[in-house]
């Protein structure tokens, strides 16, 4: 029997009925070998690693990956893409709503001009007819900038890494809210950061605990690298920096000479009240990086976003950007520039305040409804992260047997201490309203 033959009848062996399972949310193919089946992806049955396969690779570990974690938020992903499960977990965007004839012109216009520079590299700091769109976005919340002091980055999320890689040795201090953004845990543990949380409050992170804090930690010999914060509905918690703190908190870095990188995927994306000036427009860019997105303005598959950084710190971002990707998708960013030539942005952004304003309130009458008295909750004036609070007579294993139960009624939510580093204090538990006209 020839070769190719033996491979074929060992396979089919290897396929036969009760020698395959679909994939589950505990089923992740770097867990074992697969293969495709009738359009889907099927595990094969594999032998559990033994403790001397641990042992021999455990050698080959760099020390920092000891400090790794698994981020919630690649949990929470995994979670959604099962069709029955109702998210209550991660602010997923409402891309449904996304009109698809706009995106069929966009994809078309690309493909008819500009189709051989679509498919090729392009440089690392982005190309500048996505810088322009860039700034009008910036210039919505009166933030002007030059194209030169931005880089195009692979979503946000890359300029956590990208900053924390940047300014971090082992042990630095990096000062975030107490809850902070799930996803930035994993980056700051993997860069060995010594992450210190200040908490929040209706009005955000209680900036006048900083002084005490960053004087405690220069006693002891901590340096603070940089003040990492979401001061515009806040996620995990929903609450918004008050006008007081953020001049507060702009006064102590520029007095201090101390960096703060300011996250704000979610400031257009407003359905109540006045806005409130940025960071950066407080600052002027001396002192606040700027972390700024599309993923929640337009698509997070498109996976585009920027930084604002003094030139010095700009400098270095875009040699660490070099080495992590060389650039960001040329496709994707011509995506965004052909969105915008279509002159609708606003208009869309527009409409997804609607409706996030209408699942907030969905989720906010159902916490009312159905929560016990003790619990409380926010009240986020936009985007879609009411956090509820678990009630401190409530234990822990109830807390886990709820969650469970809720996992197995198809609904996911997410713990709040998933939103700390090293941190085992209570913590708030997040139920977005994303999918909040589902429940």
């Amino acid at each position: 029997m020839s070769k190719k033959r033996l491979m074929a009848a060992s396979f089919r062996r290897r396929v036969a009925p009760g020698r395959l399972r679909g994939v589950t949310i505990d089923d992740h193919p770097d867990r074992g070998r697969g293969a495709v089946e009738g359009g889907e992806w099927v595990r094969m049955s594999r032998p559990r690693s033994t403790k001397r396969d641990l042992e021999r690779y455990a050698g080959l570990f760099a020390a920092r990956t000891r400090e790794m974690k698994s981020s919630a938020m690649r949990d929470m992903m995994a979670i959604t893409q099962r069709p029955e499960v109702i998210s209550l977990a991660g602010g997923l965007p409402e891309t449904g709503s996304f009109p698809p004839e706009s995106f069929a012109a966009a994809a078309q216009r690309i493909a008819a001009e500009s189709c051989a520079r679509a498919l090729q590299y392009g440089p690392t700091e982005g190309l500048d007819e996505v810088k322009v769109c860039i700034a009008e976005v910036m210039a919505a919340e009166d933030m002007p900038v030059d194209g030169d002091d931005m880089i195009v980055t692979t979503g946000g999320q890359q300029v956590i890494d990208l900053v924390t890689k940047t300014l971090i040795d082992p042990g630095d201090v990096i000062v975030a809210e107490g809850p902070t953004y799930p996803g930035a845990v994993p980056t700051f543990s993997s860069y060995q950061a010594h992450v210190v949380h200040i908490d929040v409050d209706s009005d955000g992170m209680r900036v006048e605990l900083m002084e005490d804090v960053l004087d405690r930690l220069e006693r002891d010999g901590r340096r603070t690298k940089f003040v990492y914060t979401v001061p515009s509905f806040q996620n995990p918690a929903g609450v918004t920096m008050s006008l007081e703190r953020r001049r507060k908190l702009v006064e102590i870095a520029n007095r201090r000479e101390l960096l703060v990188l300011e996250d704000n995927p979610y400031g257009l994306l407003r359905y109540e009240g006045a806005p409130l000036p940025t960071l950066r427009a407080l600052d002027g860019g001396v002192y606040v990086m700027y972390l700024g997105t599309f993923s929640k303005i337009l698509s997070p598959g498109i996976r585009v976003g920027w930084i604002v950084a003094p030139p010095p710190v700009l400098e270095k971002v875009n040699l660490g950007k070099q080495a992590a990707d060389l650039c960001t998708s040329t496709l994707t960013q011509l995506m965004v520039r052909a969105f915008f030539d279509q002159g609708m942005w606003r208009d869309y952004v527009d409409s997804l305040n609607e409706i996030h304003r209408g699942r907030r309130d969905a989720m906010l009458d159902a916490l009312a409804e159905f929560f016990p008295p003790q619990a409380e909750w926010t009240r986020p004036a936009g985007s879609r992260c009411p956090t509820s609070s678990i009630p401190p007579t409530s234990s822990r294993a109830r807390c886990a047997t709820t969650w469970r139960s809720s996992r197995a009624r198809g609904r996911s939510s997410t713990a709040g201490g998933a939103a700390r580093c090293g941190s085992t204090s209570r913590a708030p538990t997040r139920t977005r309203s994303a999918r909040a006209s589902a429940v």
